[in-house]
């Protein structure tokens, strides 16, 4: 005499591991040749965000708020080794393509008497205020105390972060490439 008993799968043991797959934001991205690379996009994407609220909320303590991240992005450039920057030289460091959002902040920015504008020949410059600079002295103030000082604390070793900034940058090359040749399709 048979039965028919429906078998239940076997439900995995507490001490066995379970295996995961990447962790992504897009499964039929993860599913191609390189599933790391979109498991390092995910994280890239959720630590964009997290270093854009910082700023925001960094400078915002640091008095002066309702900047945008590429505000403050832009008044650091800005402040940088202390000398007048063009807007073109603005946007080749911090890589951003649309001209006119660095303009807007830099017109922001002036508005708030946190840089201000000169000239070198014909070309239109700008630079920090007393201001600016107090804002960005303010930023790294807390900066030191509420995210270095909590990141030190994780034992990170500084080379190793060195080597993965040097790897994002070389990375970022890369997709600047892939969107050129995306832009041609």
């Amino acid at each position: 005499m048979t039965t028919d008993k429906k078998q239940t799968p076997a439900t995995p043991d507490a001490a066995t591991p379970r295996q995961l797959g990447p962790i992504v934001s897009s499964g039929h991205l993860a599913s191609g040749a390189m599933p790391a690379l979109s498991e390092f996009e995910f994280g890239m994407t959720m630590t964009v965000h997290a270093f854009q609220r910082w700023m925001v909320r960094c400078m915002a303590a640091a008095g002066v708020p309702d900047l945008s991240p590429l505000d403050v992005l832009v008044l650091h450039n800005v402040n940088h080794r202390g000398r007048a920057k063009k807007l073109a030289d603005i946007c080749l460091v911090l890589n951003v393509e649309d001209t006119h959002t660095v303009s807007y902040a830099l017109k922001k920015l002036e508005r708030l008497r946190l840089v201000k504008g000169g000239k070198a020949g014909k070309e239109k410059t700008v630079m920090i205020t007393e201001a600016g600079e107090k804002a960005c002295l303010a930023y790294r103030e807390i900066r030191e105390a509420l995210l270095v000082k909590a990141i030190r604390s994780l034992g990170l070793d500084e080379a190793m972060l060195h080597e993965v900034a040097q790897r994002m940058r070389v990375l970022s090359g890369h997709y600047d490439q892939a969107a050129r040749a995306a832009a041609s399709l």
